[in-house]
């Protein structure tokens, strides 16, 4: 693997430091470094590619043209001391601008953060928020000095979900099976328009592909079988391109059990079974356990129990991930306490979780150190690693500390 290099920040007061980056917000100014080192983890945070302004998305949920800070904005206290609405410290930048891009990818770097996953949709026969990597990522004057590959997002999308302030039910606006038409298609731009990105992350020089749900892959195809030759071609086309493979990643699930599929194959077939039948290469999670209890390091420890859970019985490489948080109260506006993720929810918990990850990487030698967070922007979900007015550059500045080692002398 190419080694990444993870830029050390010089240490301001916290008061200071959020001074500097209200004055100078919008600027490419680099902080000052001390000291580089190289380093082969890939620490990759997910990209939810939803605040800018495109067609099919005025259309469908955001009229405004802001993309999904429309309804960022409009998040409601629900009891005292919830932070709603979510401030971000660089403003309400589209996220399909360069220039935008150019500076989180500065300040990712400058933290630890190097590689990005972009989660990525297709429906109706098209892409959809696709201009976020397209015209924000790969515009970027800085987008090689980091790493990205796709996370194929290839779920339900029902209205009230998105937008619950125009849709009052949860009527399916698109879906997330596709024909073989389609599939095809879909093999062959993201081969051309990503694959080939020196950037773009490569585990043994394969292509890393990540697959959201297996249960609409299954469902598109309608058998393992079928679906196992959908994938095999997918395989043929990249080794066409030559690449000697692809890198499979399934998005794992379960709260207290782990799993891969759910429904008829979900209870017939052992998780190792669903791993060979297809021929997937790793498994990671999009966020920590499905139970959200409103204690974070409840949360954590449930996402740890799954973890152990995952490594035990996968005979695949597993991919830890942690959560900045949780809290989607701006997409549910009956919703009320019980469903954020509140108490002990800041850097400090956060990193002691990182550390967690850190730890299960160095423990897997045989296997490329990434680790995942969710997420860089997810911030319609309380989710994020980008600055805002409660924390400032806190989350960042934790994977910094976590990842260039200063926790690594306390070790047991």
């Amino acid at each position: 693997m190419k080694p990444i290099k993870f830029i050390i920040v010089k240490k301001f007061p916290a008061l200071l430091f959020l001074v500097i980056a209200v004055i100078f917000t919008g600027c490419n100014q680099s902080i000052e470094r001390e000291n580089s080192m190289d380093s082969d983890y890939y620490v990759a945070a997910y990209v939810w590619p939803s605040c800018h302004d495109e067609e099919m998305s005025r259309e469908a949920f955001w009229g405004e043209g802001i993309g999904e800070w429309e309804i960022i904005q409009k998040g409601t206290q629900r009891f005292e001391g919830h932070y709603q609405p979510r401030i971000p410290l660089w403003g309400y930048r589209m996220d399909d601008d360069p220039k935008a891009w150019e500076q989180k990818i500065t300040a990712a770097l400058d933290h630890g953060v190097n590689t990005f996953i972009f989660d990525w949709y297709w429906y109706d026969g098209k892409p959809y928020l696709e201009s976020t990597v397209n015209n924000g990522f790969l515009k970027a004057a800085n987008n090689e000095q980091a790493n990205f590959y796709l996370m194929w997002a290839n779920h339900d999308v029902p209205g009230k979900m998105w937008n619950p302030y125009k849709y009052k039910t949860d009527s399916l606006i698109w879906t997330g099976e596709v024909d073989w038409d389609n599939f095809k298609i879909i093999v062959d731009r993201v081969i051309g328009q990503y694959f080939k990105k020196e950037n773009y992350l490569k585990i043994d020089n394969k292509p890393v592909f990540s697959i959201y749900s297996l249960d609409d892959l299954v469902q598109s195809f309608k058998t393992i079988e079928d679906t196992r030759k959908a994938l095999d071609y997918f395989r043929e086309k990249v080794k066409e391109a030559g690449f000697p493979g692809i890198h499979f990643q399934a998005v794992g699930r379960g709260s207290e059990n782990p799993y891969l599929l759910g429904g008829q194959y979900g209870r017939e077939m052992d998780i190792n079974e669903i791993v060979s039948a297809l021929g997937l290469n790793s498994v990671t999670m999009y966020n920590m356990a499905g139970s959200r209890p409103v204690d974070y390091i409840r949360y954590g420890q449930l996402s740890l129990s799954l973890r152990e859970k995952y490594d035990a019985t996968l005979e695949i490489p597993f991919f830890p991930c942690v959560s900045v948080g949780w809290d989607n109260t701006p997409r549910y506006p009956d919703r009320g306490k019980e469903y954020v993720v509140h108490l002990h929810s800041n850097p400090e918990s956060f990193g002691a979780l990182l550390i967690k990850a850190k730890q299960y990487a160095d423990g897997h030698p045989d296997q490329p150190k990434l680790i995942v967070i969710n997420a860089w922007n997810e911030w319609v979900e309380g989710s994020y690693l980008e600055p805002d007015f409660k924390w400032g550059y806190g989350y960042l500045e934790t994977v910094r500390k976590v990842m260039s080692g200063i926790y690594d002398k306390y070790r047991y």
